[in-house]
């Protein structure tokens, strides 16, 4: 199956949080979305790997993407070398998307910045064509793909965008996807030890991010993305 967008998140919950919105509203479109998830998340406090398994496929659904994996790399101690990145560059040929979103640069979960460049240098080598992903057992060597862009999303940090998407009438489908993780958000009810992301100012956040980022382009509401190299429009009046 071949996807428009492949998004890369560091944990379940990453891609919701970062661009729900965007992916919910490409989705409508018609542009075919697939999430690969690094890790299971298991160094939570909250909950476990298995019940984050579930909620990210919930969430999923929630968001309607064509697909969803999860590559099981260790949670807080996977490196950005070879074995993982040809992991990665197995899912970047094997779904040849036109544009990868991926972890922010910089926040405070050093797996969010690992991952931002694990897999940004993995969207760089799987373009080239003497690297050989084929595994013992497999029929057919694949052909080199690399993205056409690679947009980092935005975290916790409050980073400065290059790019923002107008995602108004979307934030629901946003919220429903982040809520799908029912053992990491704010729950009054919930028995677990609290986080920096399980407190309602954390849930409402992400909203009042969104309404501000919104109201710097004039919209209702909007997601924030850096680049890893300027975009180029044909003409001026593109950008309008």
């Amino acid at each position: 199956m071949k996807l428009d967008i492949l998004v890369f998140g560091a944990h379940p919950d990453d891609a919701e949080l970062g661009a729900g919105a965007t992916i919910a509203k490409e989705v409508s479109k018609g542009k075919k979305v697939g999430i690969v998830d690094l890790t299971r998340g298991e160094l939570g406090t909250r909950g476990t790997a298995e019940i984050r398994d579930s909620e990210a496929e919930n969430a999923a659904q929630i968001l309607g993407v064509s697909i969803r994996e999860n590559l099981e790399f260790d949670d807080g101690f996977f490196v950005n070398d070879k074995k993982h990145q040809l992991s990665i560059i197995r899912c970047i040929r094997k779904y040849r998307p036109e544009i990868v979103l991926c972890n922010a640069v910089d926040d405070r979960h050093i797996d969010h910045g690992k991952g931002s460049k694990l897999v940004s240098d993995s969207c760089f080598l799987s373009g080239l064509v003497k690297i050989d992903t084929k595994l013992d057992g497999d029929d057919e060597w694949q052909e080199p793909w690399r993205p056409k862009a690679v947009y980092h999303y935005i975290q916790w940090k409050n980073l400065v965008p290059d790019i923002l998407v107008d995602v108004s009438g979307f934030i629901d489908t946003k919220t429903k996807s982040i809520l799908a993780y029912a053992s990491q958000f704010y729950d009054p009810e919930s028995k677990e030890p609290s986080t920096p992301i399980s407190s309602k100012n954390f849930i409402d956040s992400v909203n009042y991010r969104a309404r501000d980022l919104g109201r710097l382009i004039g919209t209702e509401y909007a997601e924030g993305f850096t680049v890893e190299r300027f975009p180029a429009v044909d003409s001026i009046f593109d950008l309008i």
